[in-house]
């Protein structure tokens, strides 16, 4: 007789993993297809600012809470030229961009995007070209936006108009170098020296950033995890993340078997953390390789016609790729992506939902200037942002399992729990992954004293292949009423079939 779907969690608040760090929420915008232009970013339009910004979006980006965002790239970074992008508007060459084969007007750069993500209460992630550039380059830009004043590109970036520095604290030494599709695509030995150098040279300029090494494009790549730790040798000494990239579909169209994906994510993330203090013993180091897991969504229904655009239709302005039109089944697959990360954050400090505004996004605008509208990844991303700031406990779980095609012991809920000491609020994230079968819950909270159910939030009960659109969102969150607190330690319930769960619970002393 098959075992009756169960999960029993107890959490205390003295078993802790670590101190979220909000950077685990980060985002990303590369000049690719329509993020910037039509999406940041739309002058004229009555949706606008007086700087073209749109504030639709802006407000959404907010909605999100975004700490941190990655730019401007992404594989346009390895043939950008950074002066394109600053000075007056009208002396900005067009150029053809080869990553993704568009022409780039370099309308929105530097400044602009700095401005954009102060009014996004956001801060920048900047990425440097190691493809087609260098040691020089990078400086240069370094120097450009955080040096105060007296030298050439600070001085440059005065006559700009920008009197104070942008200040922005976390750099990206390059992207994706370990891939062949990359300009500029460096091998091991030679991408670890020139990041090596880069980095020793930044931080001779401003000593208080924080850089991130090229990991791996992905756990599939033929030399992962060497590249690690070959490229990590070099720059220990000088960096204090390295980057970690992975994209998911459900391109078998196994339902069942796509909810397990989370579980290849977990065992990237531990290959990668087993490479860092590896090279840490090797070099009898101190300091611990903490991950930058970059880049990270769900990107394959728009594979196709990104195909046909880039090879048949290019070098137009910002064209259609990427967009795909994400449905509840991707919807839960962010959630337990999401919650794999938040049970790596005592290593995973930074995370970037790839990417923020129509390309692979949560958030959407139709072509020409038409409306803002949310799609359903939007929400559990939300959620987590919003409700999982604090520190991640650790909890004991006791969970039933099932097989699928290509993963074995998969729990039938991946959850994690976070407690906000200050607002004395725990927070727990639950996707239970059977697609038919509710799965009984029991969270143990006497550690805690006395507390009391907030709200519990799901998203549940859709089709599978459901979506939202301009036209209406659909698959949107709603409120339960189904969980009980007895004695005000002990919470008894379900989880529905193929649900994303949020249940916030008070602490009462």
């Amino acid at each position: 007789m098959a075992q009756k779907p169960e999960i029993k969690i107890i959490l205390d608040r003295d078993y802790r993993l670590s101190d979220i760090d909000e950077r685990i929420y980060g985002s990303f915008i590369e000049h690719l297809g329509r993020a910037v232009y039509d999406g940041l970013y739309q002058p004229g339009n009555p949706l606008s600012d007086e700087m073209g910004f749109r504030k639709d979006v802006l407000d959404m980006v907010r909605e999100l809470k975004v700490p941190i965002i990655r730019y401007p790239g992404g594989n346009f970074v390895s043939g950008f030229d950074w002066l394109d992008s600053v000075g007056p508007k009208a002396d900005r060459p067009a150029r053809l961009e080869l990553a993704w084969r568009s022409l780039e007007t370099n309308q929105v750069g530097i400044q602009e995007f700095s401005k954009w993500a102060r009014l996004a209460d956001s801060s920048v992630m900047m990425a440097v070209n190691l493809g087609t550039r260098g040691i020089p380059e990078a400086c240069a830009l370094l120097e450009y936006c955080n040096h105060p004043s007296g030298t050439k590109y600070s001085d440059l970036r005065i006559s700009h108009g920008d009197k104070e520095p942008y200040g922005i604290k976390t750099w990206c030494l390059g992207n994706e170098m370990d891939g062949p599709w990359q300009i500029g695509h460096k091998t091991m030995e030679e991408y670890g020296r020139l990041a090596e150098e880069t980095a020793k040279a930044m931080k001779l300029i401003d000593p208080s950033i924080e850089l991130v090494s090229c990991g791996s494009s992905s756990k599939d790549m033929p030399d992962f995890p060497q590249w690690e730790v070959t490229t990590l040798e070099h720059t220990y000494d000088y960096v204090d993340y390295i980057s970690l990239h992975s994209y998911y579909g459900n391109k078998s169209g196994d339902s069942l078997d796509y909810l397990a994906c989370s579980d290849d994510m977990d065992g990237f993330i531990k290959t990668v953390i087993a490479s860092c203090d590896f090279v840490k013993a090797k070099k009898r180091g101190k300091k611990d390789i903490n991950l930058s897991f970059d880049e990270w969504n769900v990107w394959f229904h728009s594979n196709e016609a990104d195909d046909d655009i880039m090879q048949n239709h290019p070098w137009q302005q910002h064209p259609t790729l990427l967009e795909d039109i994400y449905n509840f089944e991707d919807a839960l697959v962010v959630g337990l992506l999401l919650i794999t990360l938040l049970n790596h954050s005592d290593r995973v400090k930074m995370a970037c939902l790839a990417q923020l505004v129509n390309v692979i996004a949560p958030i959407m605008t139709e072509p020409n200037g038409g409306k803002a509208w949310r799609q359903t990844i939007f929400y559990p991303y939300m959620h987590a942002s919003v409700y999982g700031r604090g520190v991640c406990l650790m909890p004991s779980v006791k969970v039933t399992k099932h097989d699928t095609a290509t993963h074995e012991n998969v729990t039938d809920v991946a959850c994690t729990a976070v407690y906000n000491e200050e607002n004395k609020e725990i927070t727990v994230f639950a996707v239970n992954r059977l697609l038919d079968s509710n799965v009984d819950i029991n969270i143990d909270l006497r550690s805690f004293g006395n507390c009391s159910i907030i709200e519990h939030i799901a998203l549940e009960g859709f089709d599978l292949k459901a979506v939202n659109s301009a036209q209406g969102e659909t698959v949107v969150p709603k409120n339960l009423n189904t969980l009980s607190m007895d004695g005000g330690s002990v919470l008894n319930g379900a989880l529905h079939g193929a649900s994303w769960n949020v249940i916030r619970i008070k602490v009462e002393k």
